[in-house]
C-alpha cells in the first residue's frame, strides 16, 4: 500500500495544447505585421532614397527627425502646410462623408430587420441585396461609376440633360466636391450592407426577454431602442466604428482607380494619404524614409481616432460601479 500511495498519478495538462493552437496566429502576426511595423518605424528615422541621376540607392542611414520635419513643415516654413497633411485631410473628409450615413443607415436597417412588430417578409433577400455590393470588387465598381459619370456622354449626364436639370454636359471629375461625393458614395454603397449584418448579429444577441418585458410595460419602439438596444449594442458599435476608422484612413483602391487616367483629382483634393505614400515610395526618387515617416503619422492618427472612439463608447455605468467598489474597499481598510 505504501508503494502504491507513494507513486504519483500521471496527470495530463490540457492547458498547454491551447498554446499550440494559438501559436500559428502569433507567428504569422509577428512575421507579416509586427516586424514590418517595427522596421517601418525604424526606417522613418533614416535617409533612404534612389538617386535618379546615377540610379543608385542612398541609405538607409540614420538622419534623426529630418523626415518628420519635411512631413510636418512645408517649404514656406508653415506647420502642417505639406502634401502629407493635405492628403490626410482629404482622407478624413471622404471618410466622414461615407461613414456617417453608412452607420446611420446600417443601424436603421438592423433595427428594422430585427423588430418583431414589423414582421418583414423575405428578410433574407433584402439582406443579400444590401450586402451584395460588398462582394463586387473595387475595380469593377470604379469602372462602372467612371462610365456612369463620364464626360460628355455618360448616362448620368444624358439623364440630367433629358430631365432639364442641366443644359450642357457637366464634368464631374473636374469638381473636387463632385469627385469626393462619388468616391464617398461608392464606399458607403459597398460597406453599409456589411455594417448592417454585423449590427443585426449584435441585436440578435440581446436577450429577447428584455424587449418582451419593455413591450409589456408599454414602452414605444423609440424607448426600447434608446434604453435597451443602444446600450446593449455598445461593444458591437465600438467594433464597427473602430473598424471603419481603420479602413477609412487606409482608403486607396476606389480613389486610385477613379483617378488613374489623370482625371478626378482636381488640385490634389482626392489624393488620400495612402496614395501619397505609394507615390513617395514607388515613383520618382523612391523616398522610402519619408514614406515611412508618413506611414507613422497615419498610424498615430488612426490610433488617436480609435482612442477617441473607445473613450466615447466606454461603459460609464461600469466605471461608476468600479469606483464605488474601490471607495467601499478603501473605507473598510480605513475602519480596520
Amino acid at each position: 500500500m505504501a508503494k502504491s500511495n507513494s507513486k504519483k498519478r500521471k496527470t495530463v495538462e490540457y492547458g498547454r495544447y491551447g498554446y499550440y493552437f494559438i501559436a500559428p496566429f502569433f507567428i504569422v502576426f509577428a512575421i507579416f505585421q509586427l516586424w514590418p511595423l517595427i522596421y517601418t518605424i525604424g526606417l522613418a528615422f533614416c535617409e533612404n532614397y534612389t538617386d535618379t541621376m546615377f540610379n543608385v540607392e542612398v541609405g538607409p542611414t540614420f538622419n534623426g527627425i529630418e523626415n518628420f520635419k519635411t512631413v510636418f513643415v512645408g517649404s514656406d516654413g508653415a506647420l502642417f502646410n505639406t502634401y502629407t497633411f493635405q492628403s490626410l485631410w482629404n482622407t478624413i473628409i471622404m471618410w466622414m462623408m461615407n461613414f456617417l450615413p453608412q452607420i446611420l443607415l446600417a443601424l436603421l436597417l438592423a433595427v428594422w430587420f430585427t423588430d418583431t412588430r414589423v414582421k418583414l417578409k423575405a428578410q433574407g433577400a433584402y439582406k443579400i441585396l444590401t450586402f451584395m455590393p460588398n462582394i463586387i470588387t473595387a475595380a469593377t465598381i470604379s469602372v462602372l461609376f467612371y462610365s456612369l459619370f463620364n464626360f460628355p456622354n455618360g448616362p448620368i449626364n444624358q439623364a440630367l440633360i433629358a430631365m432639364g436639370i442641366i443644359k450642357d454636359p457637366y464634368n464631374f471629375f473636374l469638381s473636387k466636391w463632385a469627385t469626393r461625393g462619388i468616391i464617398s458614395f461608392i464606399n458607403f454603397w459597398m460597406w453599409y450592407g456589411n455594417t448592417m449584418i454585423v449590427l443585426t448579429a449584435g441585436i440578435l444577441g440581446i436577450s429577447p426577454s428584455l424587449f418582451e418585458a419593455a413591450r409589456v410595460d408599454g414602452a414605444t419602439s423609440w424607448q426600447i431602442f434608446k434604453s435597451i438596444t443602444l446600450p446593449m449594442l455598445r461593444p458591437i458599435l465600438l467594433f464597427s466604428l473602430v473598424n471603419s476608422a481603420i479602413g477609412g484612413m487606409q482608403m486607396f483602391d476606389i480613389p486610385k482607380l477613379l483617378t488613374t487616367s489623370g482625371l478626378g483629382d482636381p488640385n490634389y483634393t482626392t489624393r488620400t494619404i495612402t496614395m501619397y505614400m505609394r507615390e513617395l515610395a514607388f515613383t520618382g526618387a523612391r523616398q522610402m524614409g519619408k514614406a515611412s515617416a508618413v506611414s507613422v503619422v497615419l498610424f498615430a492618427v488612426t490610433l488617436f481616432f480609435s482612442l477617441i472612439l473607445f473613450y466615447i463608447m466606454r461603459d460609464k455605468d461600469a466605471i461608476k460601479e468600479k469606483k464605488a467598489i474601490k471607495a467601499a474597499q478603501k473605507a473598510r481598510k480605513e475602519v480596520k
